[in-house]
C-alpha cells in the first residue's frame, strides 16, 4: 500500500512540469504590487495571469494582465485574488485575435520601471516588464460531473449527498488543445 501511495505521488508530481519557455529559478519573488511599491528594477521575474488587454505597438507587442499566483508548473492559479496588474512588453507582434481577454499567460522577463494607465478613472502604476518569453497556455473547459445514484439526477458537481450528509468535490478541469 506504501509503495502504491509514493508511486502515485511521483507519477501525480511529474504533472507539475514548468514548459521549456518558462523554465528555471532565478527569478525574484517580487509580486507586482511590491515591485511598485520598492520601485524594483532590473530583476528577473515570471509571472502570470490573465490577459486584460493586447495592444500592439510598432516594434513590440504589449500585454496588460491581471497578475494571478502561479502553480508549480507556472500556469497562472484562477481564484478571486489578484497580486495586482502589470504591462509585459515583447518584441513582435502577438495577434489580439488569438491573445484574447481571459486567457492565462505567463511571461519571464526583466523589470523595467513602471507605466501609467487609467483603470476606469483610477490612475494605475503599472510595474513593466520586458518579456524575453510569452506563454499562452492551453483553454481550460470546465465540465460538471454526473452522479447516476444521486437523488436529483445531474447536479453541480461541487456538492453531492452520501449517507451521511453532504460532501464536497472539486470541479473537474478538462484541457485540450484547441488548433
Amino acid at each position: 500500500m506504501r509503495n502504491t501511495f509514493l508511486t502515485a505521488a511521483l507519477a501525480l508530481g511529474g504533472c507539475a512540469t514548468v514548459p521549456a519557455p518558462l523554465a528555471g529559478d532565478n527569478f525574484a519573488t517580487v509580486t507586482p504590487q511590491q515591485a511598485v511599491a520598492q520601485n524594483a528594477g532590473s530583476q528577473k521575474v515570471r509571472w502570470g495571469g490573465e490577459i486584460i488587454r493586447v495592444e500592439p505597438r510598432a516594434d513590440a507587442t504589449c500585454f496588460e494582465v491581471l497578475s494571478r499566483e502561479l502553480w508549480a508548473d507556472a500556469r497562472p492559479n484562477r481564484h478571486d485574488h489578484s497580486e495586482g496588474r502589470f504591462i509585459a512588453c515583447s518584441k513582435g507582434f502577438y495577434d489580439p485575435a488569438v491573445y484574447t481577454k481571459g486567457r492565462d499567460l505567463t511571461v519571464t522577463g526583466t523589470l523595467n520601471g513602471t507605466e501609467q494607465h487609467k483603470v476606469g478613472e483610477y490612475n494605475y502604476t503599472f510595474p513593466q516588464v520586458n518579456a524575453d518569453q510569452v506563454y499562452l497556455w492551453p483553454r481550460r473547459d470546465y465540465v460538471n460531473t454526473y452522479d447516476p445514484w444521486g437523488p436529483w439526477g445531474p447536479y453541480d458537481s461541487m456538492w453531492g449527498p452520501y449517507w451521511g450528509g453532504w460532501w464536497y468535490a472539486p470541479p473537474v478541469v478538462i484541457v485540450r488543445h484547441h488548433h
